[in-house]
């Protein structure tokens, strides 16, 4: 989506506004998007006269089709395996066409690769999500709106990333902060890190001493919350079924 963007020479929320439109990713609702199509036609919205209009920059699933991919985790792995497919479908005529290569050099006939480095470590937080998803439960709507503006509105990111909040908050090296600022697809990286450590806790960004303590002090004010909640409804439980037992 970065390289389609900028191509159009657009911000991040014009090219989503312009041509994308909303899914889900998951039963939980984790958002996603997909291309839109052309008004009145189920054809991608760059398809033109002559074909593709971005075909310089389209995105990795098309460079693939017709090959699909599929990244799974093995139970009680910590790496996850990619595997292929061939997607067989009528319009398709490229599988008339006599010419055979390997998924190696299709994928590097296509430059999928570097469409791979960047998307690899997005493509870990969703499988981690779906391979762990009952015991992490529902994510938070803040969670949700974190994930779409690091995941898909990277120019948004940036600004949250410049903020005199964000930069209060972790202890980042300056010359790492202005690469961040300055460059796109470092930028998307940290973005999926940041993403990696909001949602399943994993700390590679480092907070200040300041902003730690005061997290910590927080997460100490939310869990005794809880636990008063936790006896006001036991004792709630308990006056209930004391009720029933007199109304008997």
């Amino acid at each position: 989506m970065v390289r389609l963007k900028n191509r159009l020479d657009l911000s991040s929320r014009e090219f989503i506004d312009r041509y994308t439109r909303d899914c889900e990713l998951d039963a939980h609702g984790t958002p996603g998007l997909k291309l839109g199509h052309r008004e009145g036609s189920r054809a991608c919205v760059f398809l033109g006269p002559e074909g593709c209009s971005v075909y310089e920059d389209r995105p990795a699933a098309c460079r693939y089709y017709a090959l699909g991919m599929m990244s799974m985790r093995r139970k009680g792995s910590a790496a996850d395996e990619d595997s292929y497919f061939v997607v067989k479908e009528d319009h398709c005529l490229g599988h008339l066409e006599p010419h055979e290569q390997t998924v190696g050099e299709y994928r590097k006939e296509q430059g999928v690769e570097r469409y791979d480095d960047a998307n690899r470590e997005w493509r870990r937080i969703i499988l981690k999500k779906r391979s762990t998803g009952p015991a992490i439960g529902r994510p938070s709507q803040r969670s949700f709106e974190l994930y779409f503006i690091a995941s898909y509105d990277l120019d948004g990111f940036r600004a949250f990333v410049a903020s005199e909040s964000f930069r209060k908050v972790f202890d980042l090296d300056p010359a790492c902060y202005a690469k961040l600022l300055s460059e796109e697809e470092e930028l998307l990286q940290f973005a999926f890190r940041y993403l990696r450590q909001v949602l399943y806790g994993e700390k590679t960004i480092a907070l200040k001493k300041e902003a730690a303590a005061e997290r910590a002090e927080r997460y100490k004010e939310k869990l005794a919350q809880r636990a008063a909640q936790s006896d006001e409804e036991r004792s709630k439980r308990q006056d209930e079924l004391y009720d029933s037992l007199l109304d008997e």
